[in-house]
């Protein structure tokens, strides 16, 4: 249950559906096997899977959590071209001629139709974190594309959705730029971790690091060369740990020992689905803190033109 990234939006004047309202219209959209026709298909899921019921959606103290499964047919192109090219040797070594650009558009085509029945479905599950009373929402998925293709499911299940990227009055990049270079600049509350990327202003490439101390002195000359952090490997006072990119999305999430230990602890009864709310409430409501926090230590959030 426990996100381990985080893409993060705000949502606009969006008129908030009751939770029944909710579990009808995402049921509008649930999942469906693909045909075998399909390329790719995206719906909603249980998050729970089996042990939920097949709810769609669940809804604790103004967190909700809804589950997308995006299922794609993997067809990889070189096997396309190798059909493709076998074909045309057969109808040019058949016929005498040179088989022409229209042609093979129209064979790729055809040989595309034919193989994608046969080709295995990759399905991967994205778990959406909606926070009612902030009116933020974070994707739990490493690709931001494929955040926003959630994102237009949720769109198109409402109706509407207006959403922009959380964004910040300073730039992720040049506070993480600055954490680095000055000590003193740190908010108290936030370390650094051991993993860091630096991107020069020209054309000097991108310098990758991992399990070095930032504060040495190499990293300094780093810096005074005019390289900037695009990512940065952070903590917040022992309750999450992540790693921090220039477009403030979050990755490779990690929790505090002591929420997770509160977690294991808790009286579930052995009871799967409770114990899935149970982290998801506590993951939620850590979130929402720490999020927060970072966003006040970025400046304070900048007001974006949403879109529908």
């Amino acid at each position: 249950m426990w996100f381990k990234h985080l893409h993060l939006y705000r949502i606009h004047e969006q008129q908030l559906l009751s939770p029944e309202q909710m579990a009808v219209v995402l049921d509008e959209h649930r999942a469906k096997p693909l045909g075998n026709s399909d390329a790719r298909r995206i719906g909603w899921a249980a998050p729970a899977g089996r042990l939920g019921g097949g709810h769609l959606l669940h809804e604790i103290q103004g967190h909700r959590l809804i589950s997308a499964l995006r299922q794609e047919r993997l067809l990889p192109a070189s096997v396309v071209k190798e059909e493709v090219d076998e074909q045309v040797a057969e109808i040019e070594a058949s016929e005498g001629r040179k088989v022409t650009r229209k042609e093979k558009t129209a064979l790729k085509e055809q040989v595309t139709e034919n193989l994608l029945p046969r080709a295995f479905v990759r399905s991967q599950k994205i778990d959406l974190w909606w926070d009612t009373e902030r009116q933020l929402i974070g994707v739990n998925t490493s690709s931001r594309s494929r955040a926003e293709d959630v994102l237009d499911l949720l769109r198109e299940t409402l109706g509407s959705l207006k959403v922009t990227s959380l964004s910040t009055q300073t730039l992720p990049i040049r506070a993480m730029t600055t954490w680095l270079d000055d000590t003193a600049s740190r908010p108290t509350d936030l370390q650094l971790g051991d993993n860091v990327e630096l991107k020069a202003k020209g054309d000097d490439g991108v310098v990758r690091a991992r399990q070095v101390d930032l504060d040495s002195d190499e990293m300094q000359q780093l810096l005074e060369s005019g390289r900037q952090a695009r990512k940065l490997a952070l903590s917040i006072e022992g309750q999450l740990s992540f790693i921090l990119h220039d477009d403030l999305a979050l990755k490779s999430i990690r929790f505090g020992d002591a929420l997770i230990e509160e977690a294991d602890h808790a009286d579930d009864g052995d009871d799967a689905l409770a114990r899935l709310e149970t982290d998801f409430i506590l993951m939620a409501g850590s979130l929402r803190t720490n999020v927060e926090r970072l966003v006040e230590w970025l400046g304070g959030e900048t007001q974006r033109e949403p879109t529908a």
